[in-house]
């Protein structure tokens, strides 16, 4: 099962260099030199999550062609840097753009930082004529209508690392989405629109696989947990959660902790034998578990997992998503919904949470694992970890289907502490400042009718998430700090119609 641990493995970028046999085998060997150095350091970076792997040198149609086939059936790649080293005429890429179906990155640079003013001749500049090579290919990169990211700089530029960087995660978040499974245990939340949606155009846009199973299905793993298996399990708890009395190994509610372990182990077995990644509860719909899933879930998505409340698959599916997108960058991801706002005195702030299932991944601080009353579910009282979030700039962005397309709507917020302590609220919340301010982006929010169910994240930013919409060719609003309702809803106007327009063609 994929985990934040290792759902890059064997994951690589490839790194293709355009050129042409014009220049003699001397230059050529040089254009591979070079370009094989700038794949290195980038590969090099840090900041760059994923493999960056240089392929020889492309010279003719075929080899272009050929190329692009190998990576669009490639496991290993998950998107392709190009370059044109030198000049590479641009209808040699039309059969190989043309079939090759993975995210690209247009890299505008060069080997030499600075021209050597004193020395320079006319075979340096045949060698680094990318000034003129790639424009050559973009030409044919629009003529053709390839979604593509173009970065110009240097490669020891950090703004060049940068961009790459996100959109190398977001090539991953593509990759994960194109093989995401997940599954819903009963159905979603009754008369409840914005967690509905076109599974089947879901998965032709993404690649989400999304099924359904009984709840009872799942009661069958869960029952099946031994008790020795239980117990340790809970008594792991006991050393990364500051445990509330009443659940420890000789207090009144260890049982429900047990029970609360059993259904992690259940829930855990279920997804690896299926090979899922993300899923959905609904508290509408227990059958025989004892407790609404809440420990459970809460460590399972600090695993990786995605996850939606009320059978909300979409918001499931993005938060694996994001969280592939996140991996190993400060921060977390988790589900979230706009609970209640703060108006005043003061800058107006968002309370955010939901019954039980926050991730811990955003916590400030070491969480308390508690059991409380849960007034819906008529079940027993379920265990949950209590925690506020880390302070820090994050977004919030939400998945709907709109009918005839989805669209993301994202939010650039500041989480900040709670202005007060909350011992009255026992579930795990966050606190943000929506920028430009609550008003503008609570009225901009509902203009895209963007749903409640969310992610929050404070590992995944806005280039990454535009990346990927780009990739994906899904529409993505974005709130800000420049955001004006009036403005912002002419935008939503744009976007109908050229999406529209973008379907008829």
């Amino acid at each position: 099962m994929a985990t934040p641990e290792d759902s890059y493995a064997g994951q690589e970028i490839w790194f293709l260099t355009g050129s042409q046999g014009l220049y003699g085998e001397d230059t050529l060997a040089q254009v591979a030199h070079q370009s094989q150095r700038i794949a290195e350091r980038l590969d090099a970076a840090p900041e760059i999550p994923l493999r960056i792997v240089f392929k020889p040198v492309l010279t003719d149609a075929e080899s272009i062609r050929r190329m692009c086939q190998e990576a669009t059936v490639s496991d290993a790649c998950v998107g392709v840097i190009v370059w044109m080293h030198t000049f590479s005429p641009a209808k040699m890429w039309i059969g190989g753009l043309s079939a090759l179906d993975r995210p690209v990155l247009h890299l505008h640079t060069q080997y030499n930082l600075s021209l050597p003013w004193s020395s320079i001749d006319m075979d340096f500049m045949n060698l680094n004529q990318a000034a003129h090579g790639d424009r050559e290919f973009a030409h044919i990169e629009a003529r053709l209508g390839i979604n593509r990211k173009v970065v110009a700089g240097h490669a020891t530029d950090a703004r060049v690392v940068g961009r790459v960087a996100a959109w190398a995660r977001a090539a991953a978040g593509r990759h994960a989405a194109r093989t995401l499974r997940l599954a819903r245990f009963g159905d979603n939340m009754r008369d409840v629109a914005v967690t509905e949606g076109d599974k089947v155009e879901a998965q032709m846009r993404f690649g989400y696989s999304v099924n359904t199973y009984g709840v009872n299905d799942l009661v069958a793993f869960v029952d099946a947990v031994s008790d020795k298996d239980a117990a340790e399990l809970a008594a792991s708890y006991m050393d990364v959660y500051d445990v509330v009395p009443a659940l420890r190994p000789d207090g009144i509610r260890h049982d429900s902790l047990l029970y609360a372990a059993r259904q992690e182990l259940g829930l855990r077995t279920f997804l690896t034998e299926g090979g899922f990644t993300a899923f959905t509860t609904n508290f509408e719909d227990l059958g025989g578990l004892r407790q609404l899933p809440g420990l459970a879930v809460q460590r399972l998505m600090a695993d990786g997992y995605g996850f939606g409340g009320e059978g909300d698959w979409k918001t499931a599916a993005l938060l694996r998503t994001m969280k592939v997108m996140g991996q190993g960058q400060t921060g977390g991801t988790s589900f979230m919904e706009d609970y209640t706002y703060h108006l005043g005195p003061g800058t107006p702030r968002i309370l955010g949470a939901h019954m039980l299932e926050v991730c811990p991944s955003i916590a400030a601080a070491r969480p308390s694992l508690e059991i409380h009353a849960l007034s819906i579910g008529n079940r027993e009282d379920p265990v949950r970890l209590v925690f506020d979030a880390a302070p820090g700039p994050a977004v919030v962005v939400g998945l709907a289907d709109l009918g005839d397309r989805f669209r993301l709507t994202a939010n650039v917020v500041d989480v900040v502490a709670p202005s007060q302590p909350l011992p009255n609220l026992p579930v795990a919340r966050a606190v943000w400042q929506p920028r430009p301010s609550l008003a503008e982006s609570a009225e901009s929010w509902l203009l895209a009718g963007a749903p409640h169910h969310t992610v929050l994240s404070s590992a995944v930013d806005i280039e990454t998430l535009g990346d990927f919409a780009n990739m994906t060719g899904v529409e993505l609003l974005t709130i800000d700090e420049n955001t004006t309702p009036d403005q912002f809803a002419k935008e939503i106007r744009w976007n109908a119609a050229y999406h529209r327009l973008a379907q008829a063609l």
